[in-house]
């Protein structure tokens, strides 16, 4: 009897560890049945699992490799422990112990099968229209995404504009998923009701953590505990506020909505909770993610995103303010865990190209239809001003978020091998000095 009590915890506590796992930013499917409540009982078992991820996520908040280094070391102790107590049990009964017959236990892996292809044939960018698009910032992009399927649109945060849009078709559809992105809005929202501050210890099955961790790390708990907190009302209200569900652009032609739900999805797969985790039953194009990342970059204007197609139209261009967003108290507390991504998080393979410049982001992963999908949203911080790039990939396995993170610093190599920072601000100081010069004759005459 003390063998198979022995046995019953070590399944259940390898369990428990292998769900810890699962709780980052990782691919997964759309349909998904509802994750458990995030208040466990206080028992021996749950005491367990809490050290056990407490341990896990302690420090740097190690990941997956650590966590199933740490599953089979629990496994072993567990058979260990299991055989140890069957030897002392008939040795006190006198009774020689027989060999003891090992159990193999199966472990069933799911793996998803993917119809859509991660590259294109032939160039990208194909029937894009160009004409005022800045040329360094577009083929910089485009090396970027190489021969990936998918879209990067760069945006001016100060006003508005956008820069440069590789793969048009992709970037104006009616939008996609938008997997664990959808977590900016959802900390905007949590942080402007109150019901967080960015250094508040949320209680999560067996562990706890704040806001610059959870964004760091993409924490699928963390947010789906906020949602529930939040309700459906209020999380779809602040999401409509900053741009989801309605148009991004300001007369682009072909740009398409995306759509943000009246109704939450059945709590059979998962509610609110798990549209605010992967944002199942979103539509978010690239503009409408690429807009919102601006207002955070520039401390809560949300502009219509501008497309200029001739030369002339960006001689005669001027910003377009939708509203401006009261999030500029809590657009620091976002900003630790979007920087903590780059540098320890779920977006740290951008480092593995670019190290010049602060750059803050969010990455998202997941899958439907035999297509997976991979995000990356980012800002960066520079004296010659800020840039906000918004990559989407789909295909199949070569496809997601860390890696559009990648192909982000990819990006930004790019631009500063070839001056381009250095460059914006000499445009800048000779834009002053002319406009200064041609004000002193006005004032000379006054």
């Amino acid at each position: 009897m003390k063998a198979s009590c022995v046995w019953v915890f070590a399944l259940v506590l390898t369990t428990a560890v292998a769900a810890g796992a699962a709780a980052s930013d990782t691919t997964d499917t759309v349909h998904r049945t509802r994750t458990k409540e995030a208040h466990v009982t206080h028992s021996h078992l749950a005491r367990a699992h809490r050290a056990v991820a407490q341990s896990a996520t302690s420090g740097a908040m190690t990941v997956h490799h650590s966590t199933a280094r740490a599953t089979a070391t629990h496994r072993y102790s567990a058979r260990a422990a299991v055989h140890a107590s069957t030897r002392t049990a008939s040795s006190r009964a006198g009774v020689a112990h027989p060999a003891v017959r090992r159990v193999a236990l199966r472990h069933h892996r799911y793996y998803e099968r993917f119809s859509a292809s991660s590259y294109i044939e032939g160039p990208i960018g194909v029937g894009d229209v160009i004409g005022g698009e800045d040329p360094v910032v577009r083929q910089a992009a485009m090396d970027a995404l190489g021969d990936m399927n998918g879209t990067a649109v760069v945006i001016d945060p100060s006003n508005g504009r956008i820069l440069a849009m590789v793969n048009q078709k992709l970037a104006l559809s009616p939008g996609a998923e938008p997997c664990s992105t959808i977590k900016l809005s959802v900390a905007l929202a949590a942080l402007s009701e109150g019901i967080v501050t960015r250094d508040t210890m949320v209680q999560l099955p067996g562990f706890r953590m704040n806001m610059t961790q959870a964004i760091a790390h993409s924490n699928n708990l963390y947010f789906e505990e906020l949602g529930r907190e939040l309700g459906f009302e209020r999380v779809r209200h602040y999401a409509t506020e900053f741009g989801l569900g309605e148009l991004a652009g300001y007369d682009i032609p072909g740009e398409q909505l995306g759509a943000y739900p009246d109704q939450p999805i059945p709590v059979s797969e998962g509610g609110v909770g798990r549209m605010c985790s992967f944002g199942q039953g979103v539509s978010l194009t690239p503009l409408q993610l690429g807009a919102l990342v601006a207002a955070i970059a520039n401390g809560g204007t949300l502009y219509y995103l501008q497309h200029p197609t001739t030369p002339e139209e960006v001689a005669n261009f001027r910003p377009r303010i939708k509203r401006k967003l009261d999030i500029a108290p809590y657009i620091p507390d976002v900003e630790d865990g979007m920087a903590g991504a780059v540098e320890y998080g779920t977006a740290r393979s951008l480092r593995v190209n670019f190290h010049e410049l602060p750059v803050f982001g969010k990455t998202g992963t997941c899958s439907n239809d035999g297509t997976r999908l991979g995000w990356f949203a980012s800002f960066s911080d520079s004296p010659e001003g800020s840039l906000v790039t918004v990559f989407l990939l789909e295909g199949g396995r070569p496809v997601f978020g860390p890696h559009a993170a990648e192909l982000t610093g990819v990006f930004y190599r790019d631009l500063w091998d070839h001056d381009y920072f250095q460059a914006k601000n000499q445009e800048a100081v000779e834009s002053s000095s002319d406009s200064s010069g041609a004000l002193q004759p006005l004032k000379a005459n006054q």
